[in-house]
């Protein structure tokens, strides 16, 4: 017999026995999130042969697309599929993507990455919403729940972040894979954990209860009933058959350029239309929701510069020793140091946002953000810093390195999880999938502007010298600190205004 909502709800200690699986689920999707987000840059560069400038802004493009359509994804959850049906959609298009990517990573390359995108857009979004429904409103401990679950997020990109892109490159199991299928393993490897990722879900989705099923369900003689299948169908149909525009705009740029000023003022004329369906209150809540979300554009847009320019300045101009012992391949680093620190830290950090909120002097929501963004602008000093380490050939300390992303993670910790957590805080229960979506939707936008501060960091430097790409490299992350920290100083001033509108929200 199912667990009501209720008895879910009601469960005692810190976390809900579901949480876990949900964490495990998502731990392996994000394995082959992050593997595949950690190939792309080098991979175009260094396999399909384009330039740094071209490469910084593909990804971007990818990977706004992989977030734009989060919002989609989150839609048709909220309004047809129900959370459940959209994560096992989502899942299943990632695994035939990255299936296609493994046979001939060359020559399907943007064929296996409009796979993964619309994937990613029913899976990423619903999931996140479920933990939330994990939780009854007001329930102190669904912060800490989020971070652990983000912690499960980050598990994923370690393994995945570090092993795909060593793999393919030949610094990881290269006695076990052979030159010619590096990449194809590679890409398989992404496959094969997507695979385990959905067979986690299917067998735990029943500890749910009526969590996450489709909104045209009805219970009828103790069975849930949908009248309106079809509709379903058309959802599905319409993915397959989306595939080759989505192939004709990611592997254009101009196209993702109209796409991106269309889906940001229609998700907002959308909301905008559904606020006046809802008491003056919850619309206060949803513009302070929309507040955080625009700030968070400029939030990832710094932040992602881990997939494109990190990515090149890593391959470029680190040094291959940690702490002057361990060699590790250096773009590994960079895609998994950020996930190890995240790992270590977001159970302490949600341990300590518990102890706080008992005695009462926990920064409010508004504060965490600006502390995100403050810390964000350290790193990216620091990661400008270390052209003060570098050799006369221009290679760099992977030690300072690291230590950058070690200071990114304290603000992410600051702002990711807790986003995650005040957007189904703020929103409407019929709006939740929505406002998620819009989350995601933000980390578009983030990750498109990504790609133009990339690309305008390395368009001049394209054959230089690698001490010449470390100055052009190094002064642009000390342009992106100063616009993080003002950002995060913008946001500390306005938070009494912020926190008027967030009502009985904490």
């Amino acid at each position: 017999m199912q667990a009501t909502l209720d008895e879910i709800q009601d469960f005692k200690g810190k976390y809900p026995k579901q949480l876990w699986y949900l964490f495990f689920s998502e731990m392996w999707e994000r394995f082959c999130f992050y593997g595949m987000r950690g190939m792309l840059t080098f991979f175009m560069i260094n396999q399909l042969f384009m330039d740094e400038k071209v490469a910084n802004l593909q990804y971007g493009a990818t990977q706004a697309f992989v977030y734009a359509f989060t919002f989609i994804g989150g839609l048709f959850a909220d309004k047809i599929l129900g959370f459940r049906k959209s994560l096992f959609w989502g899942g299943l298009l990632m695994i035939i993507g990255s299936c296609i990517l493994a046979i001939d990573p060359k020559a399907y390359f943007f064929l296996g990455i409009s796979f993964n995108i619309i994937g990613t857009g029913f899976f990423k979004p619903n999931i996140s919403t479920m933990v939330g429904s994990l939780y009854k409103a007001g329930d102190i401990r669904r912060d800490a729940g989020f971070s652990v679950f983000y912690s499960g997020i980050n598990i994923g990109a370690l393994l995945g972040g570090y092993a795909c892109i060593a793999i393919g490159k030949g610094t990881f199991l290269e006695s076990f894979v052979p030159e010619n299928l590096r990449w194809n393993v590679a890409f398989g490897l992404a496959a094969i954990v997507m695979t385990i990722s959905l067979i986690t879900f299917v067998f735990t989705r029943r500890s749910l209860g009526t969590i996450g099923l489709s909104p045209l369900e009805h219970k009828k003689e103790g069975v849930f009933y949908n009248g309106k299948k079809w509709y379903e169908y058309a959802v599905y149909i319409g993915g397959i058959f989306s595939i080759p525009l989505i192939m004709k705009m990611v592997a254009n740029t101009v196209y993702t350029d109209w796409f991106m000023y269309t889906i940001g003022p229609f998700s907002l004329i959308y909301l905008a239309y559904e606020m006046t369906k809802h008491s003056r209150d919850e619309v206060k809540k949803l513009i302070a929701a929309l507040l955080f979300i625009l700030f968070s554009v400029v939030f990832w847009a710094i932040y992602e510069q881990a997939g494109g320019s990190l990515s090149i300045f890593a391959a470029n101009n680190l040094s291959d020793k940690i702490l002057g012992t361990f060699t590790l391949d250096p773009n590994g680093v960079n895609n998994s140091s950020n996930a190890l620190f995240v790992i270590l830290f977001a159970p302490i950090i949600g341990l300590i946002w518990i102890a706080m909120a008992k005695r009462k002097i926990e920064p409010n929501t508004v504060v965490k953000f600006g502390l995100g963004f403050l810390f964000l602008g350290f790193a990216f000093y620091t990661f400008y810093a270390t052209k003060f380490f570098a050799n006369v050939n221009g290679i760099a300390s992977l030690d300072v390195f690291t230590m950058a992303y070690f200071i990114v993670t304290l603000g992410e910790l600051c702002l990711s999880p807790i986003g995650l957590s005040i957007m189904t805080k703020l929103s409407p229960a019929r709006l939740q999938g929505v406002m998620m979506g819009m989350w995601f939707l933000a980390s578009a936008y983030g990750q498109y502007v990504a790609g133009l501060f990339g690309a305008s960091i390395v368009s001049n430097v394209e054959n230089a010298s690698t001490m010449d790409k470390l100055i052009s490299y190094t002064n642009g992350y000390k342009e992106f600190a100063l616009y993080a920290i003002v950002a995060g100083v913008v946001l500390i001033i306005i938070s009494p205004l912020i926190r008027k509108l967030m009502g009985d929200v904490k």
